[in-house]
């Protein structure tokens, strides 16, 4: 009987690439435990050692196909599709994605939401590529490439967690020498994939993405109140969000103010200058880390995701604030509402006691 195990192919510099990632993972002063089982986890199923390689389905048996899923009823292929790769480099470069993300999702949400986070995205993302193929194929009134597509891998959860660890940032990131709003960056990585490397999951990132989007449009998953009433509205409006999107930078927003803060999912609706120098105010309260770029509060002296003390250099901008210190309102800030009755009477009587 010949042996299901995948071929190893000998590239010198991809497992040099892949130890010289074990080794920094290593030496993380915090290692999280729900990322590094997903690691190994992944790993041993792509080795399959031993008695592994008899236990374990084949890839074909567990590939995302929409078109088994729903004529067969086949719902183990959405969630064990995303823990199969095809080869070395494919898993090598997911799990250096998987370890990056991982490191810093799990250490701000603790490792039970981050578990829970995963499923949520796993489940949604797997879900959104099987209900758009069957929409794609009922339009076309003929089967499409889409709905026969088997794939594998855990690219769409991926391209979800960027989506999640970008959203609320403020800042801009490099994508493959594009520097573009961290916001964004998953979309822009999104087409130089699929411009450059043959052969991938345009649908699987796509609804990667879209899950992402949905996951930080729904308070109540975030929150932890899951609803599927909840939920509902926000898939229609990351789909429509493109759209929207397209609309604004073509004719502007005729006086409103869509899209949200850094902070927080309640919707702006203030003046168009309020909003920017709110936005303005939200950048100056955070403060990135230079060796793992997570976004930390300004009160805070050292990263909170890998331990690093911020230093001047890092960020000259904040020099002249003291890392402990509370954030106090400026003066600037104190003249944009008006003194009250007793403020005012206070500070005429401090004038003539001087």
């Amino acid at each position: 009987m010949p042996s299901r195990r995948p071929r190893i192919q000998g590239n010198g510099m991809l497992y040099m690439l892949a130890m010289h990632a074990a080794s920094t993972f290593m030496q993380l002063p915090r290692k999280p435990p729900v990322t590094a089982a997903l690691i190994a986890v992944q790993t041993l199923i792509h080795l399959r050692p031993g008695k592994l390689d008899d236990a374990l389905p084949t890839l074909s048996e567990v590939c995302l196909n929409p078109y088994f899923v729903i004529k067969d009823w086949d719902l183990k292929r959405l969630f064990l599709s995303a823990f199969y790769h095809v080869d070395e480099t494919h898993l090598v470069y997911n799990m250096i994605s998987l370890m990056w993300k991982g490191v810093q999702l799990e250490g701000s949400m603790g490792s039970q939401k981050f578990a829970g986070l995963l499923a949520v995205l796993l489940g949604l993302s797997s879900s959104l590529v099987v209900a758009s193929s069957s929409l794609l194929a009922f339009l076309a009134d003929s089967p499409t490439s889409f709905y026969s597509e088997c794939a594998v891998g855990f690219s769409g959860v991926l391209f979800a967690l960027k989506v999640v660890l970008n959203y609320n940032s403020p800042s801009h990131t490099n994508v493959y020498g594009i520097l573009v709003p961290s916001r964004y960056a998953a979309w822009v990585e999104l087409l130089v994939i699929q411009m450059f490397v043959p052969g991938t999951s345009f649908l699987g990132h796509l609804c990667g993405i879209l899950a992402g989007v949905i996951y930080m449009n729904t308070p109540e998953v975030v929150s932890g109140g899951f609803s599927m009433w909840g939920i509902v509205p926000s898939i229609f409006g990351a789909l429509s969000w493109p759209i929207r999107r397209l609309h604004w930078l073509l004719w502007g927003s005729s006086g409103r103010t869509f899209g949200r803060g850094t902070v927080g999912f309640r919707r702006d609706t203030s003046a168009p200058s309020s909003s920017l120098r709110n936005r303005d105010r939200n950048e100056a309260l955070v403060w990135r880390c230079q060796a793992c770029t997570f976004d930390n509060r300004t009160a805070v002296g050292a990263c909170a995701m890998c331990g690093t003390h911020r230093v001047g250099e890092a960020s000259p901008e904040f020099d002249d604030l003291a890392p402990s210190a509370p954030l106090m309102p400026t003066r600037r800030d104190r003249s944009l509402s008006p003194m009250s009755r007793e403020e005012l009477r206070q500070a005429r009587l401090s004038r003539f006691n001087r």
